[in-house]
């Protein structure tokens, strides 16, 4: 074990030496202490095959730490992240780059959700029913029908000629609920069955963490296993794991299905059981009492589902709601035999019966019931409080297990992440970023800030902030926001006091926004969540950051709430061992968007002054980069406008 951690020790250090392979092929390459340390320890970690957690800052260069030792090993790997950006850059730019480098062909496979690649089935339905359909949705279907003409792998990221925000996608998109797998006519060619025949053939596969679990948990019907297994798993962007580990060893509950598959018997009746017409009324008649529930549910617009229940009524209606499906199982029941479709129908009916059944009844103490409200549909959901022992159970110890984030510990202790993931005995590392953030960076909460709380003075005083800034760095600004309601007040009033162009979340796609936003050169984006993390703007496109207050977690979430009594009971306070650990992960996350390049400069603005009025305020200090601290605004103008 040891000549094996040696061998690959050494053939991964000549890669970063100075004659190595990236010195002679990567222009400005110069070797990095801190890279280099991570590159040994995930070299150590293959060959003696145990877990490592890194949290590496901003400009270590991880990815090249993580990759070439990997490689070297020759050993089958996986490598997951938490987004599709990062998950296609591995796959497009830094692994041909270094298979080219390191003279070395294994197969390599790119592996997405199942909804990222097209449905033939579903796209021949849609076009056929294209009399019932939206004018926009229907010509959006037309250019996707063009482009599957064209298309060798039906990935929707290629298609370009379709705006990502368009109706028609979710409409063909490929789905487990309705895929009838071997018996579907477009079986051969189907896009989905051909990417992951390629994935379990490939010695290197790049996928994302949502279809990791799903392949470790659900093990989706249909094509089995995913993924081959592997000798080495790294988890990229893992400071995403424990919120996603919670959904997976959870349950869901989509309406739209129910919906679908009440429309989808109703079907089978008219086309192949026109003697049973108690098939068609039964079924219209469970469509009206899911509709009527449906309905009551987006007017209480309660997320926790515990206080839902509570409500005499609306809990009456619910369990009227399950007599009603059940007594349409039992009709069906005596058909079964007669049609294959009405077969799978029932199968389907019976194990959401089962789902529903379970929601209804929130009985599990350790577990959060929440609902997800969507435009015309809703999610059901079980989340349970703790995951670290499903997790301990999924991370199997004849593979070696790497995660890595640049934002993963709370006051330098990796602790938090390693417990919630079940993890706690592998290697721990904290590698600080090599970037001069004193020089460059320079952190500022403003004086005179109104209590974050009072929502018009704070819309007030963070328009004030930036103005200022907007015009000292000549646009080039990021705002973002805890809440869509605060960006949407911000953007209306900040919209008549700058003339750089406003991006707004919501205008368009990120992707878009994020596009636009390069191509203008002056532009200020405004963004909630989505825009806090997995974005990279290097050089002089953006030189502020600009952050409305610190991103605790809302004391309604019912997920929060369930964990947070569990910890009570422990004797515990949840706002010291729950609450602040994840705002602080969250606030780095965003801070992490400003500074991106060695020769990078800018200013962070954070219009919450808890941050230095309260106790609590340091445990976030603490977790920043050390760049230099003003309260003064002037200060600011002064440093944007040397940098502009």
């Amino acid at each position: 074990m040891k000549a094996l951690t040696q061998k690959l020790t050494k053939a991964t250090l000549n890669a970063f030496s100075a004659d190595g392979a990236l010195a002679s092929h990567v222009q400005g390459y110069s070797a990095r202490e801190v890279q280099i340390s991570m590159a040994s320890a995930v070299c150590e970690a293959i060959a003696e095959q145990h877990n490592l957690v890194v949290e590496a800052g901003t400009g270590v260069g991880k990815t090249f730490a993580y990759l070439i030792p990997a490689l070297l090993s020759g050993q089958q790997i996986i490598v997951s992240t938490g987004s599709k950006n990062l998950q296609e850059q591995l796959f497009y730019k830094d692994l041909p780059t270094l298979l080219s480098l390191l003279k070395l062909t294994p197969k390599v496979a790119l592996l997405k959700g199942r909804n990222n690649y097209l449905c033939q089935e579903l796209l021949e339905k849609q076009l056929q029913a294209c009399d019932s359909l939206d004018t926009k949705v229907l010509d959006d279907l037309l250019r996707i029908n063009q482009w599957a003409g064209q298309t060798s792998d039906g990935d929707l990221g290629g298609l370009t000629s379709v705006s990502e925000t368009s109706d028609a996608l979710p409409l063909i998109a490929s789905r487990r609920e309705v895929c009838s797998g071997k018996k579907c006519v477009h079986y051969e060619v189907c896009y989905t069955r051909k990417a992951r025949s390629k994935a379990m053939d490939a010695k290197v596969i790049v996928v994302n963490h949502h279809l990791f679990f799903a392949d470790r948990v659900l093990k989706e019907t249909g094509f089995a296993e995913l993924l081959p297994e592997s000798d080495v798993v790294i988890f990229d962007e893992a400071h995403l794991l424990p919120d996603i580990a919670v959904t997976y060893f959870g349950q869901q509950l989509s309406t739209r299905t129910f919906s679908e598959l009440l429309n989808e018997i109703i079907n089978i009746y008219r086309c192949e059981l026109r003697d049973s017409a108690q098939i068609e009324t039964l079924s219209s008649r469970c469509i009206r009492f899911f509709n009527d529930w449906h309905q009551q549910l987006f007017e209480y617009d309660e997320t926790d589902w515990r206080r839902l229940m509570g409500e005499q009524n609306f809990a009456a209606s619910s369990w009227e709601l399950i007599a009603e499906f059940k007594a349409l199982e039992n009709l069906l029941i005596g058909h079964l035999g007669r049609s294959d479709d009405l077969d799978t129908a029932v199968e389907k009916l019976n194990g959401y019966i089962h789902k529903l059944n379970q929601f209804f009844l929130c009985d599990n103490e350790q577990a959060a019931y929440n609902i997800d409200y969507g435009h015309r549909y809703l999610t059901l959901r079980i989340a349970p409080i703790h995951v670290s022992r499903e997790c301990e159970q999924l991370f199997d110890p004849k593979t070696a297990w790497i995660f890595t984030s640049a934002t993963l510990q709370i006051n330098r202790d990796l602790s938090l992440f390693t417990k919630d993931l079940g993890v706690d005995s592998a290697k721990k590392m904290i590698l600080d970023s090599p970037f001069d953030y004193f020089n460059n960076a320079l952190l500022c909460v403003p004086r005179h800030l109104s209590r974050v709380s009072y929502h018009d003075a704070a819309v007030r005083d963070l328009v004030a902030v930036a103005t200022k800034a907007i015009n000292a760095a000549q646009g080039r600004t990021f705002i973002l926001f805890t809440s869509h309601r605060m960006m949407n007040a911000v953007a209306t009033v900040l919209s008549s006091r700058v003339q750089y162009p406003l991006l707004v979340q919501g205008q368009a796609g990120k992707q878009s926004l994020l596009k636009k936003f390069r191509q203008l050169g002056n532009a200020v984006l405004l963004g909630t969540g989505a825009f806090w993390e997995g974005v990279d703007m290097r050089g002089r496109l953006l030189s502020c950051v600009i952050i409305d207050k610190l991103p605790f977690v809302s004391p309604d979430d019912s997920l929060y709430r369930a964990r947070a009594d569990s910890i009570s009971r422990d004797g515990k306070d949840p706002f010291a061992t729950l609450s602040l650990p994840q705002a602080v992960i969250s606030l780095n996350q965003g801070v992490g968007r400003l500074i991106r390049d060695e020769k990078d400069k800018g200013v962070l603005i954070l219009c919450d002054n808890r941050i230095v009025n309260c106790p609590y305020g340091q445990a976030f200090l603490n977790s920043l980069p050390p760049m230099k601290r003003t309260r003064d605004m002037d200060k600011v103008v002064s440093f944007l406008e040397k940098i502009k």
